[in-house]
Formats: C-alpha cells, structure tokens, sequence
C-alpha cells in the first residue's frame, strides 16, 4: 500500500456483515492491547528518559493505532471512530479496568473523532501511509487538547504545547507508520482478501 492508495468509494455507510465483524473484532484486540499498555504507562513514564513530563506523550501513539488500523481496512463513514470508542471500552471493561476507569471513553471519542476526520476530508478515497500519518497525528492532536482540561491542568502553555507535540510524533510514527505496516502485513497473509487492502495486495502480486 503505497502513499498514493486510492478508493473509488465515497462516504461509503453501507456495512456488510463482515464489516461490522470485523471492526469490533478490531475493537476487541486493540482494547486487550491498550489495556496491558495502560498497565506499563505509568513504570515506563517514570524512566529517566521522560523526565521532562511532556515528553511522555511519545508514549501515547499505541492508544491512536485501533481508528488508524480500522480506517485503512474497513474505509467506509464511521469505521476508524467505532473501532477506536470500542477499543477504549474494552480497555476499561477488561478485568482489572484502566487507572483513568471511565474516562477512557471520552479519550476514545476524542481519538476516534480525530482518526475519522482525515479519513472524512478526503472523502474515504485514499489510504496510503500519508494518510495513515495525518489520521494519528490528528487523532493524538484532539486527544491532547482533551487531556489539557482533563489531566494537565497545572501545565502552562509551553509543556501543553510540547506535550501536543510528542503526541503527534508518536501518532504519526505509531498509529501511522506502524499501522499502516501492520495492515499491508495483513493483506499479504491473506486476512483482508474481502477489502480494500486485501485486492490491492492481490493486485500487486
């Protein structure tokens, strides 16, 4: 999948049985992995490496990857923000729960809004890397306004806007570099042969 993937589909809102299938199953995993990265934020933002307190956005592109993934694959209206919200809901609903609890929601919200929006903008027609970096960098951008009100309160403008800074480097290097790979993995193990992805690497070969 190259920078310049298209799709001749336009705000595509008819789901096949298959999509909703598979965006919650998406949901589901990604929730299970945000919620053992929710269990090692907190030992590894205390690492000498992000003494500098915004600098721990660098560890939030994880959390922005489940709307990437879920975008690229699916690419029809609504698909990166359900995939997002869900994952977030999993992660608190999980045994255990997250140390934000029901929060988390809102943070899925928020993320997956930003995540739908690149997609929307550009009329779910293309969905190369470029596309997948902008998506994260985005979705981490919304986050980090929320988690100013939320979290940072005590922060002055200058650790807000460094730490909206360190979020998009990581969204963009996690969510959208990293995503982007794992979905044209997928599509060459055979996995999305039913979407876009998945005839695109059929074409390829």
């Amino acid at each position: 999948m190259s920078s310049a993937t298209t799709s001749t589909s336009r705000f595509e809102v008819r789901y096949r049985t298959i999509d909703l299938v598979t965006v919650t199953t998406l949901g589901v995993a990604f929730g299970v992995i945000f919620w053992g990265w929710d269990k090692a934020y907190d030992p590894l933002s205390k690492l000498a490496v992000f003494s500098f307190p915004p600098s721990a956005g660098l560890l939030g592109g994880v959390w922005l990857t489940a709307g990437v993934v879920g975008g690229l694959i699916i690419r029809k209206t609504g698909a990166a923000f359900a995939t997002e919200f869900i994952a977030a809901g999993v992660s608190v609903l999980i045994v255990g729960g997250n140390q934000w609890g029901f929060s988390t929601f809102a943070s899925g919200f928020w993320q997956g809004l930003g995540a739908e929006l690149i997609f929307l903008a550009l009329f779910y027609t293309r969905f190369g890397v470029v596309v997948a970096a902008l998506s994260g960098a985005l979705a981490a951008a919304v986050e980090s306004v929320y988690e100013w009100h939320a979290y940072w309160t005590d922060w002055g403008y200058d650790y807000k806007l460094a730490y909206l800074g360190f979020f998009a480097v990581s969204g963009v290097v996690v969510a959208g570099v990293g995503g982007s790979a794992l979905v044209r993995a997928l599509a060459r193990a055979g996995v999305l042969d039913a979407f876009g992805p998945g005839r695109e690497q059929a074409h390829e070969v």
